[in-house]
């Protein structure tokens, strides 16, 4: 698992009461699809593949928040993906032990993602 040292930077000086589930939410991601990076955009940790996947939104204290900038466009079944706009869809985990309950459907989301990317 490749980790940007910007993201280190940032996480290092993130002062918040999700950051435990922040930082476990990445380090699976970056683990289980490898496909993924992650850079800083708009003052927030990114994940990257073909184009913006998903950031972190950093103001949150009650649950991890990932917005999927093109979460409309991505492929398959996810109840967790919520939203019904154009395009955003949000996932949200509240807890380390949440992310454990939602932690494949959401390296499936990524995944998803990639494939789609990819022409699979």
């Amino acid at each position: 698992m490749a980790k940007n040292p910007d993201v280190d930077a940032w996480l290092a000086d993130y002062d918040n009461p999700m950051k435990p589930v922040v930082t476990a939410v990445r380090d699976l991601v970056l683990a289980r699809e490898p496909r993924v990076s992650e850079t800083i955009k708009w003052q927030a940790p990114t994940f990257v593949y073909q184009g913006n996947i998903a950031s972190f939104f950093p103001k949150s204290k009650k649950h991890a928040s990932l917005m999927f900038h093109k979460g409309a466009e991505i492929p398959g079944s996810f109840p967790n993906l919520g939203g019904d706009g154009k395009e955003a869809r949000t996932f949200k985990i509240d807890s380390l032990a949440d992310l454990e309950a939602k932690g494949d459907e959401l390296v499936g989301v990524f995944t998803a993602w990639c494939d789609m990317k990819d022409g699979a």
